[in-house]
């Protein structure tokens, strides 16, 4: 609940000021003003219930606006922020041509005297927040939108069986199927995979954002995947917000021909030799007694085999590496999805995205094949991943 009360509080102190400098910097007091003031207000409640309606099928109607409007709202408060400092020296540099008024008085104020050049000041830099707000937010839209990038990347696995070298992971994440995506998004992503020909399909989590009721049709073209040893699935965080549970999704993944790992491994073996493949649940399950258990997925193996984990969260990497993981492969952290939030990522992940070491062991973390909340991506295009062993 506190947690709540801190979010409601940040959202109406980025409303307030963003009111403060594109409503009141740049408009007289009036009947403009008040139109103005009461459109921001409508806005700060249109986030609110935008999240709540997450939630409520019968409100999903509500997210393309209400997310449209959190990604514009994030960039205006970012370059507004970022224009304080010119709009100060701007405010000076008029204050100082202005003539002294009789008497040498002090003109002492954060910007000129005359309201006319007040409101100019306003206006010049509201219009420039909101032509960068906007241009930045339809360039993301598009990305988000438009074909995941092909990453390919290639892991060299000291001791590896050379017969396992060349062994193709189909890496994808964070689908996010739900009120803004469409079976479209789902097809275009199946094909793309299909395309690439790999050994073993991995989706490290965060499927869905809704029951199986309310998005099954979307995942349907999941039954398409192809690949040589199969399918493979483990929860993310966003699972388990869901009205049921995982457990459904677990069961209609089935159904469709994807094998979930909880908590469990299975053996892939390529031209004579065997690897290991692992699955552990998200951390978030263990709130409810469904967490990862590493000893269940990792225990009584024969050490002498590689070993791939799928997690959804880079942070598991640090029992991973307990366990004598080679390579995990997780997802997550959309790469930040919007910039500047992959400069927040890494105060609770250890990698925002791409190949890194951690203890000692190798991390694949993909930006994720969909997008959570705006449907806007700007410095983190969506991504497939097609990654070798070696």
């Amino acid at each position: 609940m506190a947690f709540l009360f801190v979010v409601l509080g940040v959202l109406a102190g980025v409303h307030f000021y963003l009111w403060h400098r594109l409503v009141r910097a740049t408009t007289r007091p009036g009947a403009a003003r008040g139109r103005l003031t009461f459109a921001v207000a409508g806005l700060f409640v249109l986030v609110v219930v935008t999240f709540v309606a997450q939630r409520v099928p019968w409100l999903s109607w509500l997210a393309w606006p209400g997310f449209m409007w959190v990604a514009v709202m994030f960039y205006l408060f970012w370059i507004q922020l970022a224009l304080e400092v010119p709009r100060a020296v701007l405010a000076a540099v008029l204050r100082a041509r202005e003539p002294v008024p009789a008497g040498g008085a002090v003109l002492v104020a954060d910007a000129p005297a005359d309201p006319g050049r007040r409101l100019f000041i306003g206006r010049a830099t509201a219009l420039a927040a909101g032509v960068g707000a906007l241009g930045t937010v339809g360039y993301g839209v598009t990305r988000a939108l438009g074909d995941p990038v092909i990453e390919r990347a290639s892991v060299t696995l000291p001791g590896l069986d050379s017969r396992l070298s060349g062994l193709r992971f189909a890496v994808v994440s964070d689908i996010h199927l739900g009120p803004l995506t469409g079976k479209a998004h789902t097809e275009r992503i199946v094909r793309m995979i299909n395309g690439l020909e790999a050994d073993v399909v991995a989706i490290v989590g965060d499927m869905v954002d809704g029951t199986v009721e309310a998005l099954g049709p979307l995942a349907r073209p999941l039954r398409d995947l192809e690949s040589r040893y199969g399918s493979y699935f483990v929860t993310g965080n966003h699972e388990y917000y869901t009205a049921n549970g995982p457990g459904e999704w677990v069961e209609e993944l089935s159904d469709l021909g994807v094998r979930s790992l909880r908590n469990e491994r299975v053996e892939i073996r390529h031209q004579g030799a065997v690897l290991d493949l692992a699955g552990v649940n998200d951390v978030t399950g263990a709130a409810g007694g469904d967490g990862p258990d590493y000893a269940a997925a990792l225990g009584g193996r024969d050490e002498s085999r590689p070993v791939v984990l799928l997690a959804h969260q880079p942070v598991q990497v640090a029992e991973a590496a307990r366990h004598g993981v080679d390579l995990q492969l997780s997802g997550h952290t959309h790469g930040g999805q919007m910039v500047p939030f992959n400069l927040i990522v890494p105060l609770q992940q250890p990698v925002v995205s791409g190949l890194a070491a951690v203890d000692g062991v190798q991390v694949y973390v993909t930006r994720g094949a969909g997008f959570w909340g705006p449907p806007v991506r700007v410095g983190a295009p969506p991504e497939i991943t097609l990654l070798e062993i070696r």
